[in-house]
C-alpha cells in the first residue's frame, strides 16, 4: 500500500477552513467538493488510457482517451456522497457505484449494509471516496470487497487520515496482490479513546448533512 500526502498550499487553505468548527454545513460541503477536486488531480495519475486520433482545426494529431472499461468512482456511504461531485467535476465520464459501510461503535468493526456495484470488476481501476481513514476497518472491508469482484487497481481519495489507519489498513491488506494507493490531504497525529482523528475535523457526515436523526 502505497500513502500519498499531497502538498500543496491551496490544499492546506481549504483543509484549515475545514477543521474550523465554526464552518457551516454548506459552506463545508462547498469546500469539500473543491478539496476532493485537488487530490482527484493527484490520485489520476495513473488512471488508464489509450491512443486516439483526431483532427484538429489545423491538422491530425494523436492524444488519448480514458480507457474501458471506464474507471469506477465509490463513495462509501453516507459521508462518502459529500466527495462524490468533487470527483466527477474531474472525471465526469467515469461510472459510479455505491458501497454503504457501517462501523459498530464498540468493535469498531465494518460490515455492509448496501451496494451497488457491477457484479463483474475484472480489469477495473476503482476511485473509493471515504473522508477519513480512521481506524481503518471501513476501507480496508471496502478495498476487499471491491478486489473480491475483480478489481484489480485502487485508489482512494480521503481529506484526513491517522498513522493507526494507516497502519491498520496496511494489516487489512496482507496478502492483497492489487495495487492500493491512500492520497488525503494530511496525516494527523493519533486517535481518541473514540476512534476519531485528532485534531481532524469532528465527523464528516454529521458536517455535511447536519446530526442523523
Amino acid at each position: 500500500m502505497r500513502l500519498h500526502v499531497v502538498d500543496h498550499p491551496l490544499v492546506s487553505h481549504k483543509l484549515t477552513t475545514l477543521r474550523d468548527q465554526d464552518t457551516a454545513s454548506p459552506e463545508f460541503r462547498r469546500l469539500t467538493e473543491e478539496l476532493v477536486t485537488l487530490l482527484a488531480y493527484e490520485a489520476t495519475r495513473d488512471v488508464r488510457v489509450e491512443p486516439s486520433h483526431i483532427s484538429t482545426p489545423v491538422g491530425r494529431t494523436e492524444g488519448v482517451v480514458l480507457s474501458r472499461p471506464r474507471p469506477l468512482v465509490v463513495p462509501i456511504l453516507r459521508a462518502g456522497l459529500g466527495m462524490l461531485e468533487g470527483m466527477m467535476r474531474l472525471v465526469p465520464t467515469a461510472e459510479v457505484g455505491f458501497l454503504g459501510m457501517l462501523r459498530n461503535e464498540e468493535t469498531l468493526e465494518a460490515s455492509t449494509y448496501a451496494e451497488r456495484l457491477p457484479v463483474d470488476l475484472s480489469g477495473r481501476q476503482c476511485y473509493v471516496l471515504d473522508p477519513m481513514l480512521a481506524t481503518g476497518g471501513t476501507l480496508a472491508a471496502a478495498i476487499r470487497f471491491l478486489t473480491d469482484r475483480g478489481a484489480d487497481h485502487i485508489t482512494c481519495i480521503c481529506l484526513l487520515v491517522a498513522p493507526e489507519g494507516v497502519a491498520n489498513l496496511e494489516r487489512g491488506l496482507e496478502g492483497l496482490e492489487v495495487p492500493v494507493t491512500v492520497v488525503t490531504a494530511a496525516q494527523d497525529e493519533r486517535l481518541d479513546e473514540r476512534g476519531y482523528i485528532v485534531p481532524g475535523l469532528g465527523d464528516a457526515g454529521d458536517r455535511l448533512y447536519g446530526l442523523a436523526q
